[in-house]
């Protein structure tokens, strides 16, 4: 029987070859994978990226949230990064998407998530501090959910919703204060990611910062348990093209290589967080000959936040 992740994969490639690709795989994740839906676990991981955030805004940046602007890439379907940073009194949230993923059923969804955690009394765990005059306001969106429209929704939540390039955006220089991303960056191959670092340090106010937040395991391996995070490695560049698609594709760059990118590019890393992973896991692979270079604790790191702020505080 042909292994679970393998199977996904092959239908994610094969999707990626029809019109309308990003539909018909989200129906594919709905239906098949159970992978869309807003489950605890989910708002769990989100809104601890939020509550990390939030720490490294209030110890590198200046400037408070009430005066701050705020950017994320790569919201998705669900905007609980932009709720959050909303209810915690930033001025104003942008999101930036090569498409549009929100709808207003899941904006809907994902407020009735953290009207849910608050009720259990979990929310406060995350958020320092929540505006209850923000909060009401969520609430009225509840209450007139039947008529009120998506576009009404983010005006009350200070959202603005942008589609574009990221490489190239329409922001003036030093415009923003602060740009995060979660789960994100693992996703852009290195050309194209350093073409958005490159912009978004552009963009960024002097004494701004950005929070990235970056899984570099194995995507395949969160939903077949049989292979470890690491599993994509055993692959050469050359199969793991065939193997990878440009609906949700894994650049396989590990922490070593994103110093590098951001070295190459003069963005400084004012401070670093990463989980070491399991070595051990990968002593039982045959890795490609491009990680031979890697000592095996550069490989094992699986996830990293890196933090940068545009002039030393």
């Amino acid at each position: 029987m042909i292994a679970k992740w393998k199977a996904k994969a092959i239908i994610q490639k094969t999707i990626s070859y029809f019109p309308k690709k990003e539909k018909i795989n989200y129906l594919f994740q709905k239906y098949v994978t159970k992978g869309v839906y807003l489950t605890d676990e989910y708002f769990g991981f989100k809104i601890t990226h939020v509550k990390d955030h939030l720490n490294y805004f209030a110890k590198y940046s200046l400037k408070d949230y009430t005066k701050s602007n705020i950017l994320e890439l790569g919201t998705g379907w669900y905007p609980i990064v932009p709720i959050a940073m909303y209810l915690s009194d930033f001025n104003e949230i942008i999101s930036i998407d090569i498409q549009s993923w929100m709808t207003k059923q899941s904006q809907i969804t994902t407020i009735e998530k953290f009207v849910e955690w608050r009720n259990e009394g979990k929310l406060t765990d995350f958020l320092f501090k929540i505006n209850e005059n923000r909060w009401n306001d969520l609430i009225s969106i509840l209450e007139k959910k039947d008529t009120i429209t998506e576009k009404e929704i983010n005006a009350i939540i200070r959202l603005k919703p942008s589609i574009q390039d990221a490489r190239k955006t329409n922001f003036e220089n030093e415009s923003l204060d602060f740009i995060c991303s979660n789960n994100t960056f693992e996703h852009i191959h290195k050309e194209v990611l350093e073409a958005i670092l490159t912009e978004f340090f552009r963009v960024l106010k002097k004494h701004g910062m950005m929070c990235h937040f970056i899984d570099m395991s194995d995507h395949f391996a969160h939903f077949d348990k049989n292979i470890s995070i690491y599993n994509f490695l055993q692959y050469t560049e050359k199969k793991w093209n065939r193997i990878d698609n440009d609906i949700q594709p894994q650049n396989r760059l590990r922490f070593k290589d994103y110093l590098e990118i951001y070295k190459s590019l003069n963005i400084p890393i004012t401070d670093k967080e990463i989980r070491k992973g399991d070595v051990e896991k990968l002593k039982n692979l045959n890795l490609s000959p491009q990680y031979k270079n890697y000592t095996l604790e550069e490989l094992a790191i699986s996830h990293t936040y890196l933090i940068s702020t545009k002039t030393k505080i």
